[in-house]
């Protein structure tokens, strides 16, 4: 199911994702007619550019259309914050070792969630359901220097082997620019 809707004026109203079942609904259905008209693209799960991109998981982020990349083109892990975790890291490696990526990009951005909250968020979790999460929030209040502090996890991880190709972004959501973090 399409919208004319513009970006803007996506609203769970004028989307029809109301109720957690709805949506989920309009996804398979959506599935169906994507998978009517799928041919196999013929590709493995190597990237044709060698390249893994490390992002938020934020919703306004459409990093195939800010990067100009096609299917095939990228590994794309995402999570809160686009923070290199060692989940990150994992995947990462598997990305490396296995499947032949070479340069790692990752992306952060402006107004993000992740600069709101603080590791109390972990405690009022452990208040609410009687067991503190294992994971660390990974909250930020300047996300230049959380870009720095990814890259450098990336480059002294000793799992990977291409650590000379790491660079570091912020996505400005108003503008759709990249701007680069110098690492040091």
């Amino acid at each position: 199911m399409s919208t004319s809707a513009a970006p803007s004026d996506r609203t769970p109203e004028t989307t029809g994702a109301i109720s957690a079942g709805a949506v989920t609904d309009r996804l398979v259905e959506a599935n169906g007619k994507y998978a009517s008209r799928f041919t196999d693209p013929g590709m493995d799960a190597r990237p044709v550019l060698q390249v893994a991109v490390v992002a938020c998981m934020d919703a306004r982020l459409d990093l195939h259309g800010a990067l100009g990349l096609e299917l095939g083109d990228c590994h794309t892990i995402r999570n809160a914050g686009g923070v290199v975790t060692d989940d990150v890291i994992r995947s990462l490696t598997i990305s490396q070792r296995a499947l032949g990526t070479r340069s790692v990009v990752l992306i952060h951005h402006t107004t993000c969630g992740l600069e709101s909250l603080t590791e109390e968020f972990r405690h009022d979790l452990e208040m609410e359901v009687g067991q503190r999460p294992s994971w660390a929030v990974e909250a930020f209040r300047d996300v230049d220097q959380d870009v720095r502090q990814s890259m450098e996890r990336v480059r002294t991880s000793p799992f990977l082997l291409h650590t000379d190709d790491i660079r570091g972004f912020v996505f400005d959501v108003k503008t759709g620019l990249l701007r680069e973090i110098d690492p040091a």
